[in-house]
């Protein structure tokens, strides 16, 4: 095997080691971001249960604090489905000029087209989700 051979194999090998690096990382910063999170809901679920079972002002103002939680649950939602479709729609927008100077003969900045209505169906889908009160 001549130079040309080893630094290709070098070149392949670090490719490699990198790739399996970067996804091993990806996957223990989820696993442990989702850890975490269900900790927090575990010791937040129980906290709740012992103030609703007390009598008195706890259990109405736990009750509050969930219907609280919803609500903020739910506007986070809307306003991520309305920046998601906003930016697909935009990404859809700029394909279109772009696929039709690439290639002139096909009509294949449609697709462009299809990314932007993909964006429209995203926000205009948050105005339509629902809440269950």
């Amino acid at each position: 095997m001549g130079t040309e051979g080893f630094e290709a194999m070098s070149v392949f090998g670090f490719l490699a080691v990198g790739a399996i690096a970067l996804f091993t990382m990806i996957t223990v910063t989820a696993w442990s971001g989702e850890r975490r999170k269900e900790r927090e809901a575990y010791y937040k679920n129980d906290m709740l249960k012992k103030v609703a079972e007390s009598q008195g002002p706890g259990a109405a103002s736990a009750i509050e604090l969930l219907r609280e939680e919803n609500r903020i649950m739910t506007t986070r939602r809307r306003q991520e489905l309305k920046t998601s479709g906003l930016i697909v729609g935009a990404a859809g927008l700029g394909m279109i000029p772009f696929l039709f100077a690439l290639i002139h003969g096909a009509p294949i900045y449609l697709v462009g087209f299809l990314v932007f209505l993909v964006g429209a169906a995203l926000f205009g889908s948050s105005y339509v989700v629902t809440v269950a009160e």
